[in-house]
C-alpha cells in the first residue's frame, strides 16, 4: 500500500517513512512481506506450525517435535524454530534444569496462521495426483 493515491508515487511499506503496522504490497520487489512469505510458506514451517496447533494451548519439547515430524533434522528444526519464535509466530519457554528443558506453543498470532496453511496443506494434498501426472507429461513420460 502507498500512502498516496493509487497511480501515484508515493512511499512502499518497506521504505523509509513507511508507518509500523501499515500492509504491505507483495508486488513491490522491496516489501518486506516476500521475505516473510518465503519464511512461512516452507513445507518445514506448515509442520511445525501443524504438530504445535494440534497440541494447543499445550507446548511440546524439541525432541517431541522432532520425532513428530519425520524427516526433519536437528539443525533445521531448530532453525525454524528460530524463525518462528522471532517472528512472533511461536513462544519458547526455558526450564533452568540440567540440561535445560526448552518448550514450545503457538502464540495467538501462530494460531491464527494455521487455518491458512491448513487450506494449503489440503489443496496440496487433494491435487497431488493432478501436478504429479502433469509433472509426468512434462518430463515425456507416460502418465501411471
Amino acid at each position: 500500500m502507498t500512502t498516496s493515491r493509487p497511480g501515484e508515487p508515493g512511499l512502499r511499506p518497506s521504505e523509509p517513512g513507511r508507518r509500523p503496522g501499515e500492509r504491505g504490497d507483495l508486488l513491490d520487489p522491496r516489501c518486506p512481506t516476500r521475505q516473510l512469505l518465503d519464511r512461512i510458506g516452507t513445507k518445514w514451517t506448515s509442520m511445525v506450525v501443524k504438530v504445535l496447533a494440534e497440541e494447543a494451548p499445550d507446548e511440546l519439547r524439541f525432541a517431541e517435535l522432532r520425532r513428530r515430524i519425520p524427516g526433519i533434522s536437528q539443525k533445521m528444526l531448530s532453525v525454524t524454530l528460530q524463525s518462528l519464535v522471532r517472528d512472533g509466530l511461536v513462544a519458547r519457554r526455558v526450564e533452568p534444569t540440567v540440561p535445560p528443558a526448552v518448550h514450545y506453543r503457538l502464540t495467538e498470532l501462530g494460531l491464527s496462521l494455521e487455518r491458512p496453511l491448513a487450506a494449503l496443506r489440503v489443496w496440496a494434498e487433494t491435487h497431488m495426483p493432478e501436478i504429479d501426472r502433469s509433472n509426468q507429461l512434462a518430463d515425456g513420460a507416460p502418465p501411471d
